[in-house]
């Protein structure tokens, strides 16, 4: 048996991400499989295509793991989709969520059953939930803070209603829907219970039945019961009470008049408050505790992700969850049709590591036994149960005992790098989905030198100097405060209590300890450390001493040894005292905090941080680092020297469903860093237009100048590259409305999610309305329609220059859905649009068609002359993904090799070869196009500017695969070169065949 065969994972050549959505179906993905084969994609990256929340655009709220959503269709559509994507030889990275599920909506089995078992169901311990919360009044319940009002209020309106179906009672709130505990039925069944005996007398069999349903309801345990032959008796006894009860109501019908009537009296009066007083209680005695919204901020009591009350967490990290949430994903694995997984939020995760190894040991299981075919099921019927199994999972474990990173399965971790933090060297995947290439690309695009400019720029333009970092610790402040102050509640009083143990630390009050832990996670200069044992990492020490010593220096007033104690917990430094019980307590308080740090960077950052600091929002995307102005050549280099050494088979993105802004958005906004003049001028002249324009508010003009700053480079990079036709500007104008109601929300300043002003919103999307409104007296709009066709072109060959920086630099290049044609959509709901694939389709059939006719030559000049069509980048796309798939090797295996430019543009141009077994690959990727001239071709732009080729001979030549052009080398003072006056004859970037 070859161990070495068996701890390869299937690595994809390119990946295409998918959205799918009752829009975009099974079938629909199938129709399209040829196309994307076709245009060079190995594998479709899937977004969540499991049982989601009804009308789930996004498939994240994820309501059922072992079923198909129903709405992208059947179990035989998908595998007709699975099978037509068999038939190309591609495979499918699948988009699995572990972390959390949808609690709300009703349509969540799990949860549903815990509220109305409360801790005695089966799955309490699924769901990330504290049954002992700081609140005493929330022992053994749940808070479910879905109410648009107060409790009382929302009551008393009668927006609570409450319902007898099929011998059960269930509660509403609108989409919302609620079981009514067993136990408490009895109000509900003998509230008037002298008006049915004028209907029935007393000896009637339906009256007898009735008092007998109530009586086995009274003998019902408690949902707080935890002796399991009694929870299995309420089980049992609870379902017969229902199928009792709905056998009564069917067969007569004055007893179901009688609830019927119930059910209206409880449901009270609007007008008349005491009449919800039955209802009240009632309510009252259920294990969930309905509340206003605003109630989560400090109370809620089970994990979420990040502050969405609608997804509740689940606890992965207990074998039986993983066991329930995978049988589907696993067999899809087993089957073929998932062939990687992308793992969503790792970081959510109480011990990532831990999952991931238990992840690649399950798929390693699947695939072996798919592997092993009609063998397997032989032998399955000769051998007892799980020997197979057993035996395969044992050569696993000698497998790593021999190679502790062996990596059978292909998967990726959602993971956001900070600036100079690397992937955990022991979680057993292939990389990350790539953001920090994203950024990379972006950064490689600014120029650098202008930063300062920026700077003054932006600080005149504002009124005041920003400074990131400040604003992110604020923001991250911030959101403990008015998001999550319910999980840093419950981990100072978990602090307190280890505190308490030590008469050292005893002293230390709640308040304090509380504050000192803000203080501490504010300054982490990471989403989160990976303790998950007594040992804590080098890394991870770092991390914390960093955010500790921090934390002390900007709170002089607080005690040290506050700090100096959080410290030693989260280092796990554990006092001569401190008994084994106390140090798993500590650990796992650590692990807790670790959950909850990398949520308040995600929020304070992200999604706060990024909407306020305005600078050039190209560099304000996620695991970015806004305050960096950018990135030199030689630090581009080291990123893809460092990846092809450590991960060289992580997803390389541009585009995704998360980031903020589209690639090619982002690559024009590039742009306005090369001449920060023309930008100032911009700037100043189109606020001098648009002042009349603004109102104000409570002494505000609106909307600030902050803001007025981002709608402007929003504007500018998101217009479109040809012009509007139909109501396509009408289409525009609302997108950007509502980019700017959520940016200004997300930023916390003016306006917020949680107390929206709406007469600031109001007057803010107004400004929008106006200053965009297409008439002959906006000076404005005519002003933007004159400044942007040098920054549309120059845009369009900035993202063509970073598409082949994807396709060519070590990893997976990743293609956003839609993307392979200029795409300028914005933040998540924007990128999440319909895409047009069939003329997508039409587009790549008439440029394979034209290449034939007329030769690549003279094709891509065409390309150049009607760019704004997209077609160049469509026709980029295609090439480059097919030479990558037919040279695997080279670019999968090959060594990464900077190369040296000389000559006058040598700034302008990043270059770098691939090499394996005597092939070689030669990117050649131009930037600052406005110094360059347009077009950037030939000897009149690159003058002597040339490629240094090491180890080459004069001679050999080079063919461009985008041309179908030779070059050959030259020697030049005893170097073999290349002329980019002959590289970049006829296209702007070259990716050459050596």
């Amino acid at each position: 048996m070859n161990q070495t065969n068996l701890a390869k994972a299937r690595i994809p050549t390119a990946t295409y991400r998918l959205q799918f959505n009752e829009g975009f179906r099974f079938q629909d993905a199938e129709r399209i499989v040829p196309y994307l084969s076709a245009l060079g994609v190995s594998d479709v990256y899937a977004s969540p295509f499991f049982k989601a929340r009804a009308g789930s655009m996004h498939g994240y709220d994820i309501v059922d793991h072992n079923r198909l959503n129903p709405e992208l269709g059947t179990r035989e559509d998908f595998d007709s989709y699975c099978d037509c994507l068999g038939r190309h030889g591609m495979g499918q990275v699948l988009d699995f969520v572990p972390n959390h599920m949808c609690v709300e909506g009703g349509g969540n089995e799990r949860w549903l059953d815990l509220l109305e078992n409360g801790p005695s169901s089966p799955h309490a311990a699924f769901f990330d939930v504290d049954w002992s919360p700081v609140k005493k009044e929330l022992a053994d319940k749940v808070l479910i803070p879905v109410l648009g009002d107060q409790y009382g209020t929302a009551l008393e309106k009668g927006e609570l209603a409450l319902s007898f179906e099929e011998g059960a009672f269930f509660i509403s709130y609108y989409e919302h829907r609620f079981p009514i505990i067993p136990k408490t039925y009895c109000p509900l069944l003998t509230h008037r219970l002298q008006e049915l005996e004028r209907l029935l007398p007393p000896d009637h069999e339906a009256y007898q039945e009735l008092l007998s349903i109530v009586t086995a309801i009274s003998h019902l345990p408690f949902y707080t019961e935890r002796d399991p032959d009694l929870i299995r008796e309420r089980y049992r006894e609870k379902e017969v009470i229902k199928l009792r009860l709905a056998a009564l109501c069917r067969d007569y019908w004055p007893v179901k008049t009688f609830i019927d009537e119930n059910v209206r009296i409880f449901n009270g009066e609007k007008g008349n408050p005491r009449s919800f007083d039955l209802l009240d209680g009632i309510l009252r005695q259920q294990v969930y505790r309905l509340a206003h919204w605003r109630t989560a901020t400090d109370e809620i009591n089970y994990r979420r992700f990040f502050d969405i009350n609608a997804l509740g967490a689940i606890r992965m990290e207990t074998p039986r969850v993983f066991e329930e949430t995978h049988r589907l994903v696993l067999e899809l694995v087993r089957e073929g049709k998932v062939t990687g997984l992308r793992i969503d939020h790792a970081d959510g995760l109480y011990n990532p590591t831990d999952y991931f190894r238990r992840l690649q040991r399950s798929c390693f299981l699947e695939t072996r036994l798919a592997g092993l075919g009609n063998r397997s099921r032989a032998r399955e019927e000769e051998e007892p149960a799980g020997t197979l199994a057993e035996g395969i999972l044992q050569l696993y474990d000698e497998m790593l005992e021999v190679s502790p990173r062996i990596k059978p399965f292909y998967i990726i971790g959602e993971k956001i790098l900070m600036k100079n933090e690397r992937l955990p060297e022991d979680w057993p995947v292939h990389g990350t989905t790539g953001y920090e290439f994203a950024n990379a690309a972006t950064g490689l695009l600014v120029d650098t030198r202008n930063g300062r400019r920026l700077d003054t720029i932006y600080a005149r333009f504002i009124h005041e100097k920003p400074d990131f970092p400040e604003i992110a610790y604020q923001k991250k402040k911030q959101v403990m405060k008015f998001s999550m102050g319910g999980e840093i509640n419950t981990l100072g009083h978990y602090l307190n209590k280890l505190s308490e143990t030590n008469r050292h630390t005893r002293d230390f009050t709640l308040g304090s300890l509380t504050k000192a832990l803000v203080e501490v996670i504010a300054h982490f200069p990471v989403y989160r450390t990976y303790t998950a044992t007594r040992k804590v990492a080098d890394r991870d020490r770092q991390y914390i001493e960093y955010a500790v010593a921090r934390a002390k220096r900007r709170n002089p007033a607080m005690s040290e040894s506050i700090f100096t104690f959080i410290e030693d917990v989260l280092l796990l430094r554990f006092h001569d005292s401190t008994s084994g019980d106390e140090q798993e307590q500590w650990l796992d308080f650590v692990m807790r905090v670790q959950q909850l740090t990398g949520p308040v960077m995600a929020k304070g950052l992200e999604d706060a941080a990024f909407y306020v600091y305005n600078r050039l929002v190209a560099l304000n995307e996620v695991g970015g680092t806004p305050e960096r102005f950018g990135i030199t050549i030689e630090a581009f280099h080291g990123q893809n020297i460092e990846r092809a050494r450590s991960i060289p088979t992580a997803l390389l993105t541009t585009s995704t469903h998360d980031t903020k802004r589209s690639e090619d958005v982002r690559a024009r906004i590039c742009v306005l860093s090369e001449d920060p003049g023309a930008w100032h001028d911009c700037l100043m002249r189109w606020s001098r237009m648009n002042r009349p324009h603004k109102a104000t508010v409570q002494g505000i003009k609106v909307p600030s100048r902050n803001e007025e700053c981002l709608l402007y480079q929003t504007i500018v990079g998101a217009w479109p590259a040809e012009d509007f036709t139909g109501n396509e500007r009408d289409v525009f104008v609302g997108r950007i409305r509502e980019y700017m109601l959520k940016a200004m929300r997300e930023a916390k300043v003016n306006t917020s999610w949680i107390n929206p002003d709406s007469v600031y919103e109001e007057a803010a999307l107004h400004f929008v309305d106006t200053i965009l409104q297409d008439v002959t007296a906006n000076n404005f709009l005519a002003d933007l329609r004159r400044t942007l066709p040098p920054l549309i072109r120059c845009g369009m060959l900035n993202s063509l220059s970073q598409t082949l920086l994807k396709v060519a630099s070590p990893g997976v290049p990743d293609f956003y859905q839609g993307n392979e044609l200029w795409d300028f959509s914005l933040v998540d709901p924007d990128n999440r649009r319909p895409v047009d694939f069939a003329k997508r389709i039409a587009m790549l059939d008439g440029l394979r068609t034209a290449e034939e006719e007329r030769g690549p030559r003279a094709l891509t000049r065409e390309l150049l002359e009607t760019m704004a069509d997209g077609r160049v980048k469509l026709f980029l796309i295609g090439k480059a993904l097919s030479h990558r798939r037919a040279h695997r090797s080279l670019f999968e295996l090959g060594t990464y090799l900077p190369l040296e430019v000389q000559g006058e543009q040598s700034d302008n141009v990043c270059a770098f070869a691939r090499c394996h077994d005597g092939a070689m690959a030669i990117a050649v990727v131009p930037r600052f196009f406005t110094r360059l001239g347009v077009p950037p071709l030939g000897a009149a732009v690159w003058e002597d500017t040339r490629l240094v080729i090491p180890a080459a001979g004069s001679g050999r030549a080079c063919r461009n695969i985008f041309t179908g052009e030779r070059v050959a080398m030259s020697q030049q003072e005893g170097m073999a070169t290349l002329p980019l006056s002959a590289v970049l004859s006829d296209f702007p970037v070259a990716l050459l065949e050596a």
